[in-house]
């Protein structure tokens, strides 16, 4: 066996260490991908369900949602109308009310002077 015979045994013996030392962490490695694979397959099926059931939330708020428009706009219509009776009222009895309360007043003013009391405020005389 010559010295060359020597130096590459060494070296092909020191490969085959070098390949078994790799050999380890890449075995490692390919263990960590597949319960990784695993994960993320068991986060998908528990992920699709609450999806979905996340959906069927959202469709029925929409249509919860459109009946309380609904219902908007109905309050808002009678509210309209409410405003509309009130402007109403007070166009049709307010101003003949204020009258009729203002007679009424300087009525009971001139019975009360007329019998000499007075129930108001002098003004000056």
């Amino acid at each position: 066996m010559s010295v060359g015979d020597v130096a590459g045994l060494i070296a092909a013996i020191a490969f085959v260490l070098l390949v078994g030392v790799l050999a380890v962490p890449l075995v490692k490695l390919g263990r960590v991908l597949d319960e990784a694979r695993v994960s993320i397959k068991e986060v998908t099926d528990h992920s699709v369900p609450i999806l979905d059931e996340a959906a069927t939330t959202v469709a029925t708020t929409n249509s919860q949602l459109v009946k309380v428009d609904t219902i908007t706009t109905s309050a808002a219509q009678v509210s309209e109308n409410v405003s509309a009776l009130t402007g109403l009222y007070a166009a049709t009895f307010g101003a003949p009310l204020v009258k009729v309360a203002a007679f009424t007043y300087g009525v009971r003013q001139a019975f009360a002077r007329a019998s000499g009391r007075t129930s108001g405020p002098r003004t000056g005389r």
